[in-house]
């Protein structure tokens, strides 16, 4: 927060509560908890398992893993659902094995994999869950790790809904030999790394602890809804202005108490409380130095409201 951009300055509200300051009951349900994928089950499975252990109506997960992929798997529970699409933003990042169907020299494979860096075409899978027509995705990082015989140990970094699989068997046929993936491990969703992420064991005994009266271990292990928009830019926004947008309103800049230093116009945005509460996801339509020199206008487009209309008062005619 220090590093915002301070328009107006934001005295302690007595409305409203700090994640930290969320009940067990609250942080569940505005609680997300990030999985460690295990092998086997598909991402909507896990979510199921995860939703029945909390007692929660509704859990989601943001990007799907297939069965047979482990790693970092962020599962929203109830509200924290809303938040999920925010992840769309954030890129992943994923450590796999490939394995060439011919032998191929060293260098040639560090060479075609590094011509992969950049925007790249895609057609999805057969059995993705999407229409299947090419698209484009960006890899800022593809970088063999360790290659012996046909075998190579990767790690790429790149942008959501990115077919790892489909990129692998294209650095085959663009070596002329063939290739699948045969391993893969995502490390990353956005800000959420490997340290974040535990196995569903662990869930279940910090909710065995919770019921037992002890607290310490489930407080340790749900992440707040706010988590799921760390990586993206933020603005701080008056009391005044919060339950205007909670009914879907725009950012008028009016409202505008801090903010990111450098946002751009089509951003998405996290619209956050003087308490640090999540309110809503918004598209900017001005610049950082554009919100900062006018006197109104529309900041920010709301696209997704987080927070329950009510929580703070009307304050806005």
């Amino acid at each position: 927060m220090s590093d915002l951009v301070v328009l107006h300055e934001t005295p302690d509200s007595k409305h409203g509560k700090r994640p930290e300051d969320r009940s067990i009951e609250e942080r569940i349900r505005l609680g997300v908890a990030i999985v460690d994928k295990p092998a086997g089950p598909t991402s909507h499975q896990v979510s199921a398992w995860v939703r029945d252990m909390f007692g929660v109506p509704k859990a989601g997960h943001a990007g799907t893993l297939d069965p047979r992929v482990t790693g970092v798997l962020p599962v929203g529970l109830a509200d924290a659902t809303r938040a999920l699409e925010a992840l769309l933003a954030g890129d992943k990042e994923y450590v796999g094995v490939l394995q060439l169907h011919q032998d191929v020299e060293q260098r040639k494979v560090r060479s075609m994999m590094g011509r992969f860096v950049g925007e790249i075409y895609q057609t999805p899978p057969v059995r993705s869950a999407v229409k299947r027509e090419q698209r484009t995705r960006h890899v800022y990082e593809f970088e063999p790790l360790e290659i012996e015989g046909r075998n190579v140990l990767f790690r790429v970094r790149c942008e959501s809904g990115t077919y790892i699989r489909t990129l692998c068997s294209d650095v085959g046929e663009a070596l002329g030999v063939g290739a699948n993936m045969v391993d893969l491990r995502r490390t990353r969703t956005a800000s959420f790394s490997e340290v974040d992420a535990h196995p569903l064991i662990a869930f279940r005994d910090a909710i065995a602890y919770w019921r037992d009266g002890d607290e310490a271990a489930i407080r340790a292990i749900v992440r707040p809804m706010e988590d799921l928009l760390r990586h993206l830019p933020r603005i701080v926004i008056k009391d005044t202005a919060v339950d205007a947008i909670c009914h879907g309103a725009n950012l008028a800049v009016p409202g505008v108490a801090k903010l990111s230093p450098h946002i751009r116009r089509g951003d998405l945005l996290g619209l956050f409380t003087g308490k640090g509460e999540a309110v809503a996801v918004s598209k900017a339509l001005m610049t950082t130095d554009e919100i900062v020199v006018a006197k109104s206008g529309a900041a920010a487009d709301t696209a997704r409201v987080l927070m329950d209309p009510g929580t703070y008062p009307k304050l806005w005619k």
